[in-house]
């Protein structure tokens, strides 16, 4: 009996040593003032320390040893200066309508979107074109948001974006996940009225700032009448 608990011990001891707590373990909570606390807690997977982010209160804690909390409390000092700060992005849509069809269709072109439709009229030869709606919304890297709007007839639109970022030198957008909506109410000879569900979605869009670029093309009712999505892009100030 005797022996058979010495093993035990001998077993259980060195489990022991390999679970205590090292003296220099150490616990630093950290205050950012400009830079994302999700994004540094993805810089410091290699520096040997466990951390936990609060996004709301800008707060990252860091776990680990002595030396390389401090490694990691200099690497973040570092890293959260002024041009870490995520910044807006503001997006404005213009939903225009291009149509072989008689009769007005939206309002008049704006001014600085006339040669954007001029160029339009090369690929797509409509008889005419109209605005249909202007959308705006501002957002930001990890951040979703969406807008809707409510036009005559019964004509819904409708705007959506799930992130934002600046790429490269910071001219350049990427929109993740964007979507922008038409709905027109449509009424049978039963008087059932339903809507017709159309617009442009893309997964993944890049956009250079202050670009006037065309995202999409959506037929409306047949091939006489087309939706077209100009979009702007720009970083607020």
């Amino acid at each position: 009996m005797k022996r058979v608990l010495l093993v035990l011990v001998l077993i259980v001891a060195p489990v022991l040593a390999q679970t205590e707590v090292p003296k220099d373990e150490i616990s630093k909570v950290v205050v950012l003032k400009y830079a994302d606390p999700a994004a540094i807690r993805n810089l410091l997977s290699n520096f040997g320390v466990d951390t936990r982010v609060d996004p709301h209160m800008k707060v990252i804690t860091l776990n680990g040893r002595r030396a390389n909390v401090t490694t990691a409390e200099e690497a973040i000092k570092q890293l959260d200066v002024p041009s870490a700060a995520q910044k807006d992005i503001d997006l404005t849509v213009y939903f225009l309508l291009g149509t072989d069809n008689n009769g007005p269709m939206g309002s008049a072109i704006p001014s600085d979107l006339q040669s954007t439709v001029t160029t339009l009229k090369s690929t797509f030869p409509f008889k005419s074109y109209g605005l249909l709606d202007v959308l705006s919304l501002r957002t930001r890297d990890g951040v979703s948001a969406s807008t809707s709007g409510q036009l005559s007839l019964g004509r819904l639109t409708s705007f959506s974006v799930n992130s934002a970022s600046l790429e490269g030198d910071g001219t350049m957008i990427q929109l993740s996940r964007l979507h922008a909506g038409l709905k027109i109410p449509v009424t049978d000879k039963d008087g059932k009225t339903t809507y017709l569900d159309t617009g442009i979605s893309t997964e993944m869009l890049d956009v250079k700032e202050g670009q006037k670029l065309v995202v999409g093309r959506s037929s409306l009712n047949g091939p006489d009448t087309a939706l077209f999505l100009v979009l702007i892009a720009k970083v607020a100030q």
